[in-house]
């Protein structure tokens, strides 16, 4: 049975379920890649599916199609500024988002931007729209870099999520992670969500541990994933256990279940 942690977001607290995390080092082999990939290869899949958090949490309602937004472009400008701000301490958050604004809408104008990349919808906004996309990616930049340096280990922005797929079951798992903290023997991620935690949060945070892990070289599990929700002061954690990893397996496969269930009831 997974025990979530939950407490309030502030500095000390943060600090202290970082240090606090199990010593004990938890490994996926082979054998549980292949029992996970052989319950998802059981469940029928009528196209490439793609499973997240979102969807664990939603217990696999159909999604809103995607389109691109300020809201939904801020994460990925803002944890690439950031990555780009450690690189150059003298590059101001401002001008490390434009400068990241600025390499997609090259990319655009030299055709590597497929039609409906963020590349491509950023080179379609008027200067105005521009500024809306510039102001929410700083907030999330700003944001990031407040909690980051309250840290007191060594930390580092995370390069991309987490993606596995898994063979001949056209599925592919991807878990949200924004900042690796890095302890003597063991690592600690976390993950950074808007607005207030629901009901089904720790599910949620549960199913990127297991991505996590499964996506790693190794099979080795973070010590601790941990999500905050900034706005609303709350973070919660899940530890890196094998009972907590084969249940956030069970929540993915359950997902995939789920959404295969409600393609039939459409079909009919």
């Amino acid at each position: 049975m997974t025990t979530f942690i939950h407490r309030r977001a502030g500095v000390s607290e943060l600090n202290d379920l970082i240090e606090s995390a199990p010593d004990e080092i938890v490994t996926l082999d082979d054998d549980h890649r292949r029992s996970l990939g052989a319950r998802f290869r059981a469940v029928p899949a009528s196209g490439h599916r793609r499973i997240d958090a979102w969807n664990v949490e939603r217990a696999g309602e159909p999604a809103h199609a995607f389109r691109w937004s300020p809201a939904t472009t801020r994460r990925t400008l803002g944890n690439a500024a950031l990555r780009r701000l450690l690189r150059d301490p003298l590059c101001g958050v401002l001008d490390a988002i434009n400068r990241e604004i600025d390499d997609q809408l090259m990319r655009d104008v030299a055709g590597y931007a497929p039609r409906a990349s963020m590349a491509s919808w950023l080179a379609s906004l008027h200067e105005s729209e521009l500024a809306l996309v510039r102001a929410d990616a700083t907030n999330w930049a700003l944001q990031m870099h407040e909690i980051a340096l309250g840290i007191e280990l060594p930390w580092r922005v995370c390069a991309s999520d987490a993606f596995y797929d898994i063979a001949r079951a056209r599925t592919t798992l991807r878990g949200r992670q924004d900042l690796e903290v890095t302890l003597p023997d063991r690592r600690v991620l976390l993950r950074i969500r808007s607005g207030s935690p629901g009901k089904s949060s720790g599910p949620g945070l549960r199913s990127d541990l297991t991505i996590a892990t499964l996506s790693h070289p190794h099979g080795v599990a973070p010590a601790r994933m941990i999500g905050l929700w900034p706005e609303s002061g709350v973070c919660l954690g899940v530890d890196g256990t094998m009972s907590d990893l084969r249940a956030g397996a069970r929540d993915l496969v359950r997902t995939a279940v789920a959404q295969q269930r409600q393609r039939q009831q459409v079909a009919a």
